[in-house]
């Protein structure tokens, strides 16, 4: 680690601890050179994530989209932020730890529904609508039907 001071390019490790709820190690140095003492602080890098659109378009991951969603979903239903947002953080953290940089939207919809259906049904029931694309009252009955039997 170059010396902020002097430049010099060598330095020791004085102290280290978490930092913002553990995502971060902040890091206390020491100059071999000058002795003085300076600060820095390791992030983990995350790879950027690549959603392939259904019409073959790709954009970057967006976990404000992702959360947007699901709380459009869970509207009037006991559903907390925190809850979506433990999902957000389950799928980002899936995603980020696959191998593959793009993943289609179909992917992350199921992702989406597999999570949803375990915390509420009518949210899972509202999510699937949208995402499916149901065409008519039949395509929303067998998904009904489907959740029925599972139970």
């Amino acid at each position: 680690m170059k010396c902020p001071f002097c430049g010099f390019l060598e330095s020791k490790v004085i102290d280290s601890r978490p930092a913002e709820e553990g995502t971060t190690i902040r890091r206390r140095r020491e100059c071999l050179a000058c002795q003085k003492r300076f600060t820095t602080y390791e992030t983990i890098e995350h790879l950027p994530l690549v959603v392939v659109k259904r019409d073959g378009s790709r954009q970057q991951f967006d976990r404000v989209k992702l959360i947007n969603g699901m709380v459009r979903a869970c509207e009037k239903r006991p559903v907390t932020l925190s809850q979506l947002e433990k999902i957000a953080d389950e799928i980002e953290q899936e995603l980020q730890s696959a191998l593959e940089r793009e993943i289609s939207t179909v992917e992350i919809g199921e992702m989406v529904m597999k999570r949803i259906k375990a915390v509420d049904e009518v949210a899972y029931v509202r999510f699937a609508s949208v995402y499916r694309s149901f065409k008519d009252i039949n395509t929303f009955m067998e998904e009904l039907t489907k959740l029925l039997s599972d139970k």
